[in-house]
């Protein structure tokens, strides 16, 4: 796919967050090279003036190291995430550094950092990572196989090479999660993602897909193309959504609580906001 890469001067690039686990939220970029299919921030596009495809168009914040105010003495101490509607790490941050610069400019003030991705890139800043006192990276997996997730996230590392990263993140003693979500029905083995990670990380985050509208339509053609077994239990599934979600999460809490497994639970999506 052919990405259109517009650079922008934005307005501002750290801005106060509801979402339950962070205080501010910083986004490097508008849009997305990974193209996942099931991506809920595709509703960004009627906020930027874009109609494009999600996953083909990516504006890239180029003044994003100006916009921090000179004193940076608020942030110290409050948790920091990157990225909610982007990846801080997606192919563009490769050649522009946004995520990088941002990095640096934040090592001086010392939040309370957490970075998500689905990309390995992320281990060119384990320099950086290293000199946050708090500092934890989540790596998102929503499947168990290298085949699969290039069908869904077809821009996203393989799956070996965000086990690679976990491993690496580990190694060089930085607090590690692996962020499992969207679940998708009959195709994200959750089970098997903890034990292929569980070497790695102190962590584990689920999350229910967010399936309705385009969301909805966009998944379902993509089990129709590449999953046809699964049609009509995604049929079914979509019928009886709620009975699903509703013992998908208990199994889960059951399984994490008899193995030991830390873990947080975010099924509810209207529980995912600050009170």
């Amino acid at each position: 796919m052919n990405i259109k890469i517009t650079e922008i001067n934005a307005r501002s690039i750290i801005t106060k967050s509801n979402l339950p686990d962070a205080d501010y939220v910083i986004n490097p970029y508008v849009g997305c090279t990974h193209a996942c299919v099931y991506c809920y921030a595709r509703f960004m596009r009627r906020f930027t003036g874009h109609n494009e495809p999600w996953g083909s168009f990516i504006d890239v914040k180029i003044n994003a190291e100006e916009l921090f105010p000179r004193n940076m003495d608020k942030y110290s101490n409050k948790s920091v995430f990157l990225s909610s509607v982007t990846d801080p790490y997606n192919s563009l941050e490769k050649e522009y550094r946004i995520t990088r610069n941002i990095l640096k400019k934040l090592i001086s003030v010392q939040p309370v950092l957490s970075i998500q991705s689905k990309s390995s890139l992320i281990t060119r800043d384990i320099d950086l990572l290293r000199e946050f006192k708090n500092c934890r990276v989540g790596l998102t997996i929503t499947s168990d196989t290298n085949e699969t997730a290039k069908i869904l996230e077809p821009g996203a590392s393989g799956i070996d090479d965000r086990l690679t990263t976990l491993k690496m993140l580990h190694e060089n003693n930085i607090d590690a999660y692996v962020f499992i979500g969207p679940i998708l029905p009959y195709i994200t083995n959750w089970k098997k993602i903890i034990d292929m990670t569980k070497k790695f990380v102190t962590m584990y985050m689920f999350e229910n897909a967010n399936l309705h509208g385009t969301i909805w339509k966009d998944v379902k053609n993509t089990v129709n193309n590449n999953f046809s077994d699964l049609s009509q239990k995604y049929d079914y599934f979509y019928a009886h959504r709620n009975e699903y979600w509703d013992k998908e999460e208990s199994d889960i809490i059951t399984y994490c609580t008899e193995n030991d497994i830390n873990h947080k639970m975010y099924f509810d999506h209207k529980k995912i906001r600050k009170n």
